[in-house]
């Protein structure tokens, strides 16, 4: 199901929600295994006018929604899930007129819950804007097979 989930399921997951749609994510595929999603520099999604800096909102939307995206691509299929616990730590402002690009990769699958890292940023990872932790609460069906606890990556 893996190549299905990529390229038909991921996509619509990071941009088909009426939020996402509105604030211009587009799934930029998995870079080393891990989400990504673009959000093109548009003057509407500006927190300062005066400097052009994009919302802090928008960063914090951002991450919540690429974390989920991580959580779905190590469990490799779609279940409901919800934001647990989510902190964001802002380390520079994003730079004015540039596309905003996020990253998230799920370290521990439980059978219950998510663990997550993410990050935002211009053009180099290395280089963040912000950076998040974030845990998510998994609603599988019970008649899926839970996953076996264990770390899922790096």
């Amino acid at each position: 199901m893996h190549d299905n989930f990529v390229d038909a399921i991921l996509p619509q997951l990071a941009a088909g929600a009426a939020h996402t749609g509105a604030l211009g994510f587009i799934f930029d595929g998995l870079h080393d295994g891990a989400p990504r999603i673009r959000v093109p520099w548009r003057p509407d999604l500006v927190g300062d006018p005066d400097t052009g800096v994009l919302a802090g909102g928008l960063v914090t939307t951002l991450l919540d929604h690429i974390g989920g995206l991580a959580v779905w691509t190590a469990m490799d299929a779609f279940h409901p899930i919800a934001t647990l616990d989510l902190r964001v730590d802002y380390m520079r402002a994003a730079r004015p007129g540039v596309d905003l690009l996020a990253q998230a990769s799920c370290y521990r699958l439980t059978p219950t819950i998510a663990f997550v890292r993410g990050w935002a940023f211009e053009d180099d990872p290395a280089d963040p804007v912000a950076a998040a932790q974030s845990a998510y609460v998994l609603n599988r069906s019970r008649s899926a097979k839970p996953a076996p606890a264990g770390d899922v990556g790096a």
